[in-house]
Order: structure tokens, then sequence, then C-alpha cells
């Protein structure tokens, strides 16, 4: 399985005749799924282990959660030139390379006694930031029939959304029984077999005329999105923030884009060429992804939460009783849908299958607002699982692979890396607004739900935008089957 060979020959008829390549991809697409599953533990296995962890250092929710932060910022920015080093080195070197520093991550963080190693060790597990455009890449490069391309991408990219509830759910048990150091040895010997099954069990492939790296280029772009990240962080902290400095963040984040785009155009060898940058198969995709993001991510991951948490405005839930009625049903409807989605996006069209993903985000969102004030349990888990459906399943299936197969040929690692910062810069632009406009219209009636509602429907609005800037986005034309 380790015999290397280039874009251009990928989609060669493997020997042996099609058992041996179903075999062949069957091997391959175990081993990206699991190191999709290892970097889905870093991102949300330790969620129910952060009190734990705050107990055990002495540290106070603060501090831990800017080791969260500090994990997902690393995550976001290794994915903007990571999968472009692997077009140029070799895909399978990176990923190993990717995995193996996850693994050491995870030793640091369970041997952490303070809070300054415990953030060590969460930067050094985001270098696995761009584990799942690479395997997507991977598999694109071995899998060139649309349908079945489109599948497999659904299958490990629902994977992204949650390992059905189950990561939480052992991440919670092992903090409770074996404190959280358990959770980090768990992590990181899931990671270890990953490394070795990638290293063993699938192929070697590169870009064909690789030539050297934009070191400069990789420098400005991640100066300008991290400093873009923090000032996202910082503003959500809304009225404890340090509004200058977020300021000052923004302004570091544009000047060193417009020396990135400066030194692109005259870079024999650019990270990202400007002409790419300016097609719409570029900066569609990418505003679409953040505006998803943007619209969503808050409202499953904070405001639902919190809502059916609130002893006084909501459902009064415990924490458990919480991530049953709402996280666990939203990642295991996704969970199911993924490969569908997938399926019928190299079927009926990527964009189509989108703007259905969209739509039915939108109207799941409304119909959560709608319920609110019945304070129905039932009403919230079905909300919760036909946002599973829609986004998890659908539109955030069809957003990823639209990063792929977009991307063009001769820097395909590019769109996806680009993709990827484009997610955490959603999800970090979710919490940021979406809970802005919630402080500012939750009432002094601690039994009045309206912050929240207010909150999903700032959500919605943004949906509305993502939806209409989807029909910018160019159709994938060889991604997509066609009748003869």
């Amino acid at each position: 399985m380790n015999v290397s060979h280039t874009d251009a020959a990928a989609g060669a008829a493997a020997p042996g005749g099609r058992g041996g390549r179903a075999t062949r991809v069957g091997v391959l697409v175990t081993a990206l799924l699991t190191a999709c599953i290892a970097f889905q533990l870093n991102a949300s296995m330790l969620s129910p282990a952060l009190k734990s962890i705050e107990d055990s250092l002495g540290a106070t929710s603060a501090e831990i959660g800017l080791t969260q932060t500090g994990f997902f910022t690393s995550a976001a920015l290794f994915s903007l030139f990571l999968p472009r080093l692997g077009d140029l080195v070799g895909r399978r070197k990176v990923l190993v390379g990717m995995l193996a520093l996850m693994a050491v991550g995870c030793v640091v963080a369970a041997l952490a006694t303070s809070v300054p190693m415990l953030f060590v060790g969460r930067v050094i597990q985001g270098a696995s930031g761009p584990t799942v455009p690479l395997c997507l890449i991977m598999l694109r490069q071995e899998v060139t029939e649309p349908k079945r391309y489109g599948t497999l991408l659904g299958v490990i990219t629902a994977v992204n959304g949650g390992i059905a509830g189950v990561d939480s759910l052992a991440g919670g048990y092992l903090a409770d029984n074996h404190g959280f150091q358990s959770v980090f040895w768990a992590m990181g010997v899931v990671a270890l077999i990953a490394t070795v099954m990638v290293a063993v069990m699938t192929p070697e492939t590169k870009v064909p005329e690789a030539h050297r790296m934009d070191w400069p280029g990789v420098a400005l772009l991640v100066v300008s999105v991290g400093a873009m990240l923090v000032a996202l962080n910082e503003a959500g902290k809304l009225g404890a923030a340090d509004w200058p400095m977020a300021g000052i963040l923004v302004a570091v984040a544009v000047v060193a884009f417009a020396l990135f785009w400066r030194t692109e155009d005259r870079s024999r060898h650019p990270l990202v060429s400007t002409h790419h940058l300016k097609q719409r198969g570029t900066w569609a995709t990418l505003l679409t992804t953040v505006l998803t993001m943007t619209g969503v991510f808050a409202v499953m991951n904070g405001l639902i939460p919190a809502f059916a948490q609130d002893g006084e405005a909501g459902l009064g839930m415990t924490a458990e009783q919480s991530a049953w009625w709402t996280l666990t049903p939203y990642a295991l409807a996704g969970l199911a849908m993924g490969p569908v989605a997938g399926r019928l996006a190299a079927t009926y069209g990527y964009r189509r299958v989108l703007r259905i993903g969209l739509i039915g985000s939108v109207a799941s969102v409304v119909l959560m607002i709608v319920t609110i004030p019945a304070h129905s349990r039932v009403m919230l888990l079905v909300t919760s699982i036909l946002v599973g459906i829609t986004y998890a399943g659908v539109a955030n299936i069809v957003l990823n692979g639209l990063g792929i197969v977009l991307s063009p040929k001769d820097n395909p690692g590019f769109l996806p890396g680009l993709n990827a910062g484009a997610f955490n810069l959603g999800a970090g632009l979710s919490f940021a607004a979406l809970y802005a406009v919630r402080t500012a219209t939750t009432p002094a009636d601690a039994t009045s739900a309206e912050g929240y509602v207010a909150g999903m429907i700032a959500g919605v609005a943004i949906l509305a935008a993502a939806f209409g800037t989807s029909f910018l986005v160019p159709k994938p034309v060889e991604a997509e089957a066609h009748d003869d």
C-alpha cells in the first residue's frame, strides 16, 4: 500500500481488477476514517472534562477556556498551509506527521501540572487541524467516480460533526472516574493507532513537478487569520472585552492580508495565486462557509444548550441531560445523513443539495424559535435532530466537499485549507455576533427567553445570506455524475 504515485496517475486501475481496487479503497477509507476520528476526539471529547481540569489544576474557567481557544486557533492556522505542503512533499508524509504531533500533544496535556503546560499541549494537538480536508484530498486521488466519492466523502466528513455523541459521553465518563488525564491518554492511544494505520495503509500522493513552499506567504497569511481569530475571541467577551486591543488586531489582520496579496503577486511559487483568489470558486465558497457557520454554530453549540440548562428562562436541565436532548441527537442525525448527502450531491448537484440543506437549516431554526415559548423537551429534541440532518448532515458535508472539488488541479491543497480556516473563522464570529445580540436583547425579567430568541433570529438572517451567496458558487462539473 506504500507505493508512491502522483495525482496524474491516481485514477489508474489497480492490478487485480475491480475486486483488488475495492479492497484497496476499503483499506484507505478505514485508515482515513480512523485519522478523522482521532482528530474529532481532540476537538470534542474534552468538553465534559473541562470542569474536572479546572478543579484539578486550580484554574479559573476563563483560563481553561483559553486552552480550548488555543487548540482551535492552532487548528485553523495549521489548516491554512499544511494541505499545500502535502501537495509538495507528499500527503501521507504530512498527515503522519500531523497525527504524530497530535499524539505528542496528548502526552504533554496528560502530564500537565499547570495551565501553561496544558495550553502548550493543546496547541501542539492543534497541528492536526487540517486532518479532514487532507483525508478528503487523499480520497479524491484514489476514487474518481463522482457518486462513489460523494458517498465516501459523506462518511468521512460526517465524523467531523461528532462521533454520534459517544465522544462527549466517553469524555465525561473518563473524567468522572479516572481524572481528566485519562481523557488525554485515550486521545493519545487513538492518535497513535491512526498514525500507524495511515503510515502503512495509504499510498503516497503529491502534485507532479512540485515547486518550493512559499513560506513568506504562509507567515503573512497565518498572522492575518490568527489576528482576526484572536480579535473575534476577544469580541466574544462582550462587556469584558478589551475593545481597543480587538481593534488593533483587526487592523493587523487587514495589513497582513494586504501584504500577503502583494507577496503572492510577486512570488514565483505562491502559496495561493491571486488569480485563484479572484475566482468565484474560491471567494464565493469561502464566503458561504463563513456565513453558514456564523448563522448556525453558536445556535447549536451555545444558545440551545444554554436555554436547555437555564433554570428560569429555559428548561432547567443538567449539563448531561442537555447533551442527551440536544447535542447527542444532533450528532447522530448528522452522522446518519452524511453519506446520503454526499451521494445526493454527486448525483443531483453540489449546489442544489447545499441550498436544500441551507433552506432546511433556516426552517429548523425558525421552528426552534416558534416552539421555545412552549418549553417542550420533545420539540427541542425534534428541532435538534432537524438541524443535525440539514446542517451537520447536509450543508456541512457539501461545503467540505466543495472545498475539494472546486480546488484547482495545479494547487489542490489551497482551497481545502482556506475552507477549513473559514469554518473556524465562522465559528468564532458566530459566538461573537449571536451572543452579542442575545446580551443586547436580554430583558431584566430573568424568566424571559427573549434574548435566546433574538440570537436565533440573527442566526436565521445570516443563514439566509449564506443561501444567497450559494448561488454565486460555480458548478463543479467534473465532480458530478452525468447521464450519457
